[in-house]
């Protein structure tokens, strides 16, 4: 029988891998259906908005990788146990969300003049300003980004992590101890273990 689960996604971590990691978690079987990019243009318009990844189960097509992850967090139990602890949890989500879109400005700018001023600004001041905070806060919380426990928003920043890392030559949390630990223990939960002993092998 094939899994009740299929989730379509270019072959990187991106924006797939936090998904990924939330249904092994839960033990959750699915289709990991990578697009190689010739055949993008043809199935695009067959997407919702022309934008992946998309989760498909029980004949629904579901889109968005921040409201699939939600989605997919209520199924194994990593949200918030009231709607403050939820709040936070988007909050945290959203917020490093903006910061991935800005790295994202820099990583897709064509032109090589406007892409040297993005680059000071991002690795000056925008990167240092968010990490940091998120630093603390992940301190302030045991070691999590939200509730003191651990929660999707986790998994959506250690999801991330790897492609942003390659896309600015850097680790990102090199100078973040707390995120270091946090990212460990994502990556040792059961389900997760497995799932990343496993996955192919890509560039972001």
């Amino acid at each position: 029988m094939a899994p009740a689960y299929k989730l379509t996604y270019f072959p990187v971590k991106g924006l797939g891998e936090a998904i990924r990691f939330l249904l092994s978690y839960g033990n959750i079987e699915f289709e990991d259906f990578r697009l190689e990019s010739a055949n993008w243009a043809k199935i695009k318009p067959t997407m919702p908005f022309g934008q992946v990844p998309v989760l498909e189960f029980s004949g629904i097509t579901a889109y968005q990788s921040i409201a699939i992850c939600r989605y997919v967090a209520k199924q194994v139990k990593l949200t918030g146990a009231n709607d403050l602890e939820d709040l936070e949890i988007d909050a945290i989500v959203d917020t490093i969300n903006d910061m991935r879109t800005k790295i994202s400005a820099y990583y897709h700018e064509t032109d090589e003049i406007i892409k040297e001023i993005l680059r000071k600004v991002l690795f000056d001041e925008t990167i240092p300003y968010y990490m940091e905070r998120i630093e603390a806060i992940t301190k302030k919380n045991k070691g999590h980004l939200a509730a003191g426990k651990l929660t999707w928003a986790d998994f959506y920043f250690v999801g991330v992590l790897d492609t942003l890392n390659v896309i600015c030559g850097k680790n990102l949390i090199a100078d973040c101890p707390s995120l270091q630990v946090m990212q460990q223990n994502v990556l040792s939960l059961p389900g997760v273990k497995e799932w990343v002993a496993k996955r192919p092998v890509t560039d972001l």
